[in-house]
């Protein structure tokens, strides 16, 4: 019969310097973990400073409100249509989740190691972030996804109108179709600067700021004749283009662009604009 022999080990701990007695079963280090904590090591000896990477979502207030899917008829039924927004046509949309608000300063700085691009710094952190561009948003997205496992993404067209009229009803503005004062900062009570996100009233679903306060980037290419030939379950706009299309209207814009259907365009993806953030969406 074999002996059993019991293997001490006496190991460095590399973020304390100390000197550490474990045996084998005790020693649940991965080799990445190890290799990690070696190059934060050498990194502090080397005067570099140390990012341990950003926080989980939960830790930023990133709040998602469940949207059940189902069929609309996308584009305005009103009498305020523009060329761009016909024809209506109906839209299916599969279940997915969307941000209660829009992405804040706060969030952006959490996820981004404390940058802050916003013309409105002093709003505060409880602001929607802007001067972000399209291409800004996939590197906060990336880092957010790393840190969470999760897929979160800006939401389709069609997906943001119908979560804009509350589930794809008829709606002119977010939760809405006359009291404009009531659920959005727009050019007549706005001051011209942006409030903190969930001030006003929400839609249906509980979704605020989706009408006023900054626009919002969301994921489709723009294309003015692309609603003759949008496929009916979840389109995800043209393949190409040139500009991105942003939704939703701002602090300084009339009424008639706080529509749910308003589609605005001439946004390149990496143009920064002070009055165009975003909010979130996600299967997940």
């Amino acid at each position: 019969m074999g002996k059993t022999y019991y293997l001490s080990l006496s190991l460095v701990n590399v973020e304390s310097g100390k000197i550490e007695n474990v045996s084998e079963d005790e020693c649940k280090c991965e080799t990445d973990e190890l290799i990690g904590a070696s190059k934060r090591l050498a990194q502090r000896l080397l005067g570099v400073t140390v990012t341990t990477g950003p926080p989980k979502a939960a830790a930023v207030g990133m709040e998602l409100v469940f949207v059940k899917g189902g069929c609309y008829q996308m584009s305005d039924t009103f009498s305020d249509v523009k060329d761009d927004e016909k024809p209506v046509h109906e839209v299916c949309v599969s279940d997915f989740f969307l941000g209660k608000y829009e992405v804040t300063q706060g969030q952006w700085k959490a996820i981004m190691m404390g940058n802050n691009p916003s013309d409105f710094k002093d709003c505060g952190d409880n602001c929607p972030v802007e001067n972000v561009s399209w291409s800004d948003i996939q590197q906060f997205i990336q880092n957010l996804n790393r840190s969470t496992g999760k897929g979160y993404r800006l939401p389709t067209e069609a997906e943001w109108e119908y979560a804009c009229r509350s589930g794809g009803k008829k709606e002119r503005y977010s939760g809405t179709n006359d009291d404009l004062d009531d659920y959005a900062w727009y050019d007549s009570n706005s001051g011209n600067r942006t409030h903190p996100v969930g001030q006003k009233k929400p839609n249906g679903l509980g979704l605020y700021d989706m009408s006023g306060n900054a626009w919002e980037w969301v994921q489709d290419w723009y294309n003015s004749g692309y609603y003759k030939n949008s496929p009916k379950n979840n389109p995800k706009g043209p393949s190409s283009g040139s500009d991105r299309v942003v939704r939703g209207g701002s602090r300084y814009d009339l009424p008639i662009y706080q529509r749910c259907s308003n589609r605005n365009y001439g946004y390149a993806p990496s143009g920064v604009y002070s009055n165009i953030g975003f909010r979130l969406a996600t299967e997940k």
